[in-house]
């Protein structure tokens, strides 16, 4: 088996056995074990290591027997190693890719051309190119049915198309990653989380205005059913973002806060509808009524 199959061919088969069963019984991930775990790879790289020694060693002591065998010992183990496997079909499969012919044959195809002593032979062409010749007629004509005959998706077609799967996906990713939420996106949050870090972004910067319960002062009473410039998350997160009337409004806080920061706080300040301050100003504005409630 030995003489059958090369070192250079037995070293890279177990080694990659050893790895493929590495990566099988080492749960790793996305990534692979040797690149997840650095001692993996040391191990790996022990064992290809050790599979090179395993070869010096074992040619070092076939050199060793042999100069301790006499005369016909010695010629009956070369005539042994002189069987080794040989990639002849990689040879053969060369040569007829070629379609040349022997040189003891080549006297049958010599031109009568004779240019100082060169002489030119009449090759046919090489198979691999005629096979690929006819191949290539084959998908032209495949090529001429499928799209200009049957009018098949063009480039144009398939760049529209994908185009169009990764606008879906980006909405989808949208709905889902709230810091890239918009005006056209929010959508108004209700988990514990979101409306206690709204609260804490109301306090900070929005009490001096509207009162830490939402009653107003200079800024427009919260707790009411009235808004100037509309209510719902929508028209409030717009608000925020780009700041009230010209002039005498607030500032537009997209500034100075996050789009999810934003989301944050005009949630929050909605739960103050329906409330009672304790000193609430006049309503200001219009009553506001979602069109899309039920």
């Amino acid at each position: 088996m030995k003489n059958l199959i090369p070192s250079w061919i037995r070293v890279p088969i177990v080694f990659f056995i050893i790895f493929g069963t590495v990566e099988f019984f080492i749960d790793s991930g996305e990534k692979p074990a040797f690149i997840e775990y650095p001692a993996v790879m040391l191990f790996l790289l022990l064992v290809l290591l050790i599979l090179i020694a395993i070869e010096a060693i074992l040619g070092a002591l076939e050199n060793v027997m042999l100069h301790k065998l006499d005369d016909e010992a010695k010629a009956k183990f070369l005539a042994q190693n002189k069987k080794s496997f040989k990639f002849t079909w990689l040879k053969e499969t060369y040569q007829k890719l070629l379609g040349q012919k022997p040189m003891e044959e080549e006297g049958e195809i010599i031109l009568d051309h004779n240019y100082d002593g060169i002489k030119e032979l009449d090759n046919n062409l090489p198979p691999w190119w005629i096979y690929g010749f006819y191949a290539s007629i084959v998908f032209a004509a495949v090529y001429l049915l499928r799209y200009h005959v049957f009018n098949g998706p063009t480039q144009i077609d398939e760049l529209e198309t994908e185009l169009a799967d990764a606008r879906i996906a980006i909405d989808a990713y949208k709905k889902t990653a709230k810091d890239l939420v918009d005006i056209n996106t929010v959508t108004q949050l209700t988990e514990a989380a979101d409306l206690s870090a709204g609260k804490i972004i109301f306090e900070t910067n929005c009490v001096a205005c509207h009162m830490a319960d939402g009653g107003g002062g200079i800024g427009p009473n919260l707790t009411d059913k009235n808004w100037i410039s509309g209510g719902g998350i929508k028209n409030v997160f717009k608000t925020v973002s780009e700041g009230g009337r010209s002039g005498k409004g607030m500032i537009a806080w997209k500034a100075l806060l996050k789009p999810l920061e934003m989301a944050q706080v005009s949630s929050y300040l909605l739960t103050f509808e329906g409330t009672t301050a304790a000193n609430p100003k006049a309503p200001e504005g219009d009553i506001w009524v979602d069109e899309n409630a039920e």
